[in-house]
């Protein structure tokens, strides 16, 4: 599902809702997880996961084309881990 499909889902489901609104909310929710990314912090979602950000020591790396040994440098990546209730229901143990 893309953001476009969700905003959609959403406006569907709530027809008291504009679908502008609705974009506006989703976009709003989206920029605040973002931010707290971006500031370090963790965002945790109860019973759909948590959201933060992992640093990536600099490494020697492979250009994989061409074998050639390349400086990595350090970085820092979003990392999710899904929570009990969304694994649950993936693995079909919903309650």
């Amino acid at each position: 599902m893309i953001r476009s499909e969700l905003i959609q889902r959403i406006a569907e489901e709530n027809p008291h809702l504009y679908q502008r609104d609705v974009e506006r909310i989703v976009n709003t929710v989206f920029e605040e997880i973002i931010n707290a990314l971006a500031e370090g912090n963790r965002v945790e979602l109860r019973g759909f996961g948590a959201f933060s950000v992992k640093k990536r020591d600099a490494r020697i790396g492979r250009n994989p084309r061409t074998g050639e040994t390349v400086a990595v440098e350090e970085k820092y990546v979003p990392f999710f881990k899904a929570g009990k209730l969304l694994r649950d229901r993936l693995n079909g143990l919903e309650d």
